[in-house]
């Protein structure tokens, strides 16, 4: 009896229950291990909590990408990517860095427009660390010829950008980001245009830094869906001018591949 009793326990042939999938926010265990990553952020540390982090950090961030993905649907379908695709490395690339310490604080999301993955453009990123959870949208650092081809959209449509980014409501959740701006307008960008304070800058876009206790329920998925929402018409504004470029490198010369 007590045999029988244990087997169905376990399910049928013996054979344990599955593990119920992962919710789209973060558990108590989970913020304890990225606390401590941010105290002991070294191999002989993380190694060991290696199955933490899979299992309380990384399995839930992927269940939350599914769901903000799913939303986007309606509203950024050129961003809708699988959850794998979006998630960023904990690892850090420490070839070039000062720093070496070998893991992020965070784990973050990525969501790269559809024909730009190569070059990144403009999109919509989300990182979730121990103390906050940031929400951004924009062009982070683009490369010289995305800057060329963004600052010379911005000449002709420097008035419908600076509305998009005044909206009320996107304002309220929202903050203008630093554009790291060059202190003189860059070559070929007149001094004295109307949108030279705009073309100066080297990035574009918004974010929010929300309380690290915000990751802990199912609100989390609102706020940032809430955000990407709101901020959608900007982002794809600065895809605008780097869409049209993708689509003209990719036609065929002269007809012949």
């Amino acid at each position: 009896m007590n045999a029988t009793k244990s087997v169905v326990s376990r399910g049928k042939a013996g054979v344990p229950p599955a593990k119920e999938p992962a919710k789209p926010y973060f558990t108590e265990e989970g913020m304890k291990f990225l606390r401590g990553l941010r105290r002991n952020n070294k191999r002989e540390w993380f190694e060991p909590r290696k199955p933490i982090y899979e299992h309380e950090v990384k399995q839930p961030m992927l269940a939350l990408i599914e769901a903000v993905t799913a939303a986007m649907e309606s509203f950024a379908p050129a961003h809708v990517r699988p959850p794998q695709k979006c998630l960023m490395r904990i690892y850090r690339d420490t070839r070039f860095s000062a720093d070496k310490t070998p893991y992020k604080k965070h784990v973050a999301a990525w969501w790269t427009r559809a024909g730009l993955e190569k070059t990144s453009g403009a999109g919509f990123y989300l990182h979730v660390g121990a103390a906050e959870v940031v929400v951004a949208a924009g062009s982070y650092m683009p490369e010289r010829a995305q800057l060329f081809a963004i600052r010379s959209w911005l000449m002709e449509h420097h008035e419908e950008f600076r509305a998009m980014l005044d909206d009320k409501r996107l304002r309220h959740r929202m903050e203008v980001f630093d554009g790291l701006p060059l202190s003189r307008s860059p070559k070929g960008f007149p001094a004295e245009h109307p949108a030279a304070d705009l073309f100066r800058c080297r990035q574009w876009g918004l974010s929010a830094t929300l309380p690290g206790e915000v990751a802990l329920g199912p609100s989390l998925v609102r706020n940032v869906v809430e955000r990407f929402r709101l901020a959608t018409p900007l982002v794809d504004a600065l895809n605008a001018p780097l869409s049209a470029g993708a689509k003209a490198a990719q036609k065929p010369l002269f007809g012949l591949y």
